[in-house]
């Protein structure tokens, strides 16, 4: 270890673990104050999400969603970018989705239409990404600031495009057709005998989350171009006095970044609602920067933390029922504490830390 520097095992394991129990007594707090037992609360959110098939089910559902968006912020943060357009991105996605099912569904079988869904979807969030990934490139408009100006327009054209041009005759919601039996993922529990998740959507698109993950990870660790995005992430002028181009660099991880952030769409379009309409994305995206920086930027520590953020939304939702004091917006509070200490408070913790692992690496450094 070197100074200043903590252990891998507990840079990656122990300083998110410490700010979660943070966000959590922070949020007991909260819940005493109010007059409840924060004991009782955790018990329920647990139990919600963790003790019955149903609400695991639905807890793999949501970490579905938090696993491609998480992906799409780390592949970006390792070349340095901070890509906060996942929403847009995803809105995108799909659509790719939608017009893959619309004209695949009716005649081909689900294990067809899906390779070109996931195509759809990839393509379409690659393309919404590609505009803000040149101008940061070539004009050096930050991409932060283009990306959220694009969830924007992203909000904006699939509303027209789901009032004026894909809106299902005779209806007055703005969403397509239903999709038909060509158009819908397989639920896990139909795949996996012995399974039962009940009514929860849970489909393969958590298996094609889990091999994304390994991909990522192939991508950043085992390829010459994964070492290239790294190397500009760590040190932009030393990338360029090596030959890697900024702008290459820049504009095929913000696709790479798009692309994750578009196959959100599968699990939510083609696995649960088999259907293209209005705020599908549901924050997903935002949460998805907070999954990436709990998780490290690390495949392994995103789907852990996307499972935490599942756990979240399934148990707030059944504590919200259990405790009507605890409204919806409180669970919001607390999903916000643990974005708040796992990304603007991340390093709070890190001095102490530092000087302890200093202190027990102390004895061992000094000379017989």
């Amino acid at each position: 270890m070197r100074a200043g520097q903590l252990p891998r095992w507990a840079d990656y394991g122990l300083m998110p673990a410490i700010n979660v129990v943070a966000a959590f007594l922070v949020s007991g707090l909260v819940v005493l104050l109010i007059g409840e037992n924060p004991v009782e609360a955790v018990r329920i959110l647990v139990w919600g999400a963790l003790g019955w098939n149903e609400g695991i089910g639905f807890t793999l559902f949501y970490a579905t969603n938090f696993i491609f968006t998480g992906l799409a912020v780390a592949v970006a943060f390792h070349a340095g970018l901070f890509n906060i357009g996942g929403e847009g991105q995803a809105y995108l996605g799909g659509l790719g989705v939608a017009l893959a099912c619309l004209a695949l569904d009716r005649f081909v079988p689900w294990w067809v239409t899906l390779p070109v869904a996931v195509a759809g979807a990839a393509a379409a969030g690659a393309l919404w990404a590609l505009v803000p990934a040149y101008l940061q490139a070539r004009r050096g408009s930050h991409v932060v600031i283009t990306t959220i100006m694009f969830n924007f327009i992203a909000a904006s054209l699939m509303v027209y495009l789901l009032v004026n041009v894909m809106a299902k005759t005779g209806s007055m919601q703005p969403e397509t057709r239903t999709f038909e039996a060509g158009g819908r993922l397989p639920l896990l529990q139909s795949i996996l005998p012995g399974v039962d998740f009940g009514s929860a959507p849970v489909n393969l698109s958590f298996v094609l989350a889990l091999l994304s993950c390994v991909l990522v990870w192939v991508l950043i660790w085992r390829t010459r171009l994964g070492y290239e995005i790294r190397t500009f992430g760590a040190s932009p002028g030393a990338a360029v006095y090596a030959g890697i181009s900024p702008v290459r660099i820049t504009i095929v991880t913000m696709l790479i970044s798009g692309g994750l952030a578009g196959m959100m769409a599968i699990n939510e379009i083609m696995g649960s609602q088999h259907r293209l309409l209005i705020e599908f994305v549901s924050g997903y995206g935002f949460v998805g920067i907070a999954v990436a920086l709990m998780g490290r930027a690390h495949p392994v520590g995103i789907v852990l933390a996307a499972i935490l953020f599942g756990i979240l939304y399934q148990g707030g939702a059944e504590l919200a029922f259990e405790m009507p004091a605890i409204t919806r917006d409180m669970i919001v509070v607390i999903q916000g504490l643990v974005i708040l200490f796992a990304g603007a408070l991340e390093h709070m913790f890190r001095p102490l830390l530092l000087r302890l692992f200093g202190i027990i690496a102390a004895p061992a450094s000094k000379p017989a």
